[in-house]
């Protein structure tokens, strides 16, 4: 046993000094800001509000803590549309520019610096990893750190085989790599009837079940989701598949029911600008219509930021506006650091309100008619959860890793708890 003493020297039982008689040095007391406390606060009550309604919950002991980029796997036969997908969601290409693409010969691997720092990587349909001998894959540099495994299946084909293969492998999966969400993407569906879809729906799960069951897996993570690229279906599934990546949702999703509660909205989402996946919304029933109209608005002022606010600045062009009569730095000469905007739908008179957190995301809230006459306790309540958003984006990302969740501006300054009084 041995106390160091502050010059990094050691005092022992050699020394003949009574080391119980020495005075205790105090612990620095580690301050907690209260937007911290908040977050805590509200995460925990609703972990307990869970537990009452499903039972208590025991971590997943299987579950690796990646140290790189989560990574998403599009799987599936060729052509199924992985790489329409793909285009359509990371890249903003155009549906209907998708048919010039040509089929995928090697894996495709996209790094995205999104409000999540993640991978892409597109494998090409005719490679089965598993049982192709010409072929040797390392299965944990593919699966080690990988977020969700998404198969594409093609509904307007066939899907037989596609089935097969998705059942092969994720008996795979199960075994070595049970933490594994798979997502199935029942895709081009666009063109079919509601009846149809969810015809085929229940057969390609019905098969996919049998198949585990016969093989005695049980209650296996595969999630199936009706998707096209011609419509908001593929955004919206995305979203469930990205959402499960992020650490505590629930505390996020508690702190947009609150300010929906508090402020009327009818519903709110936390918009990634880059894809129009949202990362969060309120508890209220998700409302396909609601997320189209938002996601189309997020589509309109990306494309007139992209108009009017993107071109290169010179070092000439800021000096003249920093000059005379102004005298003062462009910061001090704006009115605030971040952008909002709004409008009113004709039809039924709902204001949208759009808020940016940082560069990557922002806050969309679908208001009541009337709500503009009560717009500065409204941003008075969003100064308040945006300021809390990136303050938990900033907690929860990890530290000295270079993977995960990341916040744009980190927290700044301190958040007073809670919103403002009810309107």
């Amino acid at each position: 046993m041995s106390s160091t003493g502050g010059n990094g020297g050691g005092a022992s039982r050699d020394n003949g000094e009574d080391l119980d008689s020495q005075p205790l040095r105090p612990r620095p007391i580690r301050f907690i800001s209260p937007a911290a406390l908040n977050l805590s606060r509200v995460y925990e009550q609703n972990r307990q509000r869970i537990q009452k309604k499903d039972g208590p919950k025991v971590p997943d002991p299987m579950t690796p803590q990646t140290k790189g980029k989560p990574r998403l796997l599009l799987m599936g036969q060729r052509r199924s549309g992985k790489s329409s997908i793909s285009s359509v969601v990371f890249h903003k290409l155009p549906a209907s520019e998708t048919l010039f693409l040509e089929s995928t010969a090697r894996i495709q691997k996209d790094s995205l610096n999104s409000f999540m720092e993640f991978q892409v990587w597109d494998f090409p349909g005719q490679i089965d990893i598993f049982e192709n001998p010409a072929y040797s894959f390392d299965m944990d540099a593919i699966f080690g750190e990988i977020g969700a495994l998404i198969w594409v299946i093609d509904a307007q084909d066939d899907y037989l085989e596609a089935v097969t293969r998705l059942n092969i492998t994720i008996l795979h999966v199960q075994r070595s790599y049970p933490h594994i969400n798979i997502e199935v993407f029942i895709h081009k569906v666009d063109g079919l009837s509601d009846d149809y879809k969810l015809d085929i729906q229940r057969d390609v799960t019905i098969r996919i079940q049998d198949e585990l069951s016969d093989q005695g897996i049980e209650n296996a993570p595969v999630n199936f989701h009706l998707t096209s690229i011609y419509n908001h279906s593929i955004f919206e599934a995305f979203s469930k598949v990205i959402q499960k990546l992020i650490p505590r949702l629930g505390q996020l999703e508690a702190m947009l029911t609150n300010l929906c509660r508090t402020c009327r909205f009818e519903k709110a989402y936390l918009f990634d600008v880059n894809t129009k996946i949202y990362i969060a919304t309120d508890s209220t029933p998700e409302d396909m219509a609601s997320y189209e109209i938002c996601s189309d608005y997020v589509d309109v002022i990306i494309d007139f930021t992209e108009v009017y606010g993107s071109w290169p600045r010179t070092q000439q062009w800021r000096d003249r506006l920093e000059g005379e009569p102004w005298a003062q730095p462009l910061e001090d000469q704006v009115a605030c650091e971040w952008a909002e905007s709004g409008m009113v739908l004709a039809d039924a008179q709902r204001p949208i309100m759009l808020r940016e957190v940082d560069r990557f995301l922002a806050l969309v809230a679908i208001m009541k008619e009337g709500s503009y006459e009560k717009m500065p306790q409204i941003n008075m309540n969003v100064d308040v959860v945006v300021k809390g958003l990136t303050e938990f984006f900033e907690i929860t990302k990890p530290r000295g890793g270079g993977g995960g969740v990341v916040g744009g501006q980190g927290g700044k300054g301190v958040v007073s708890p809670g919103v403002a009084p009810a309107l």
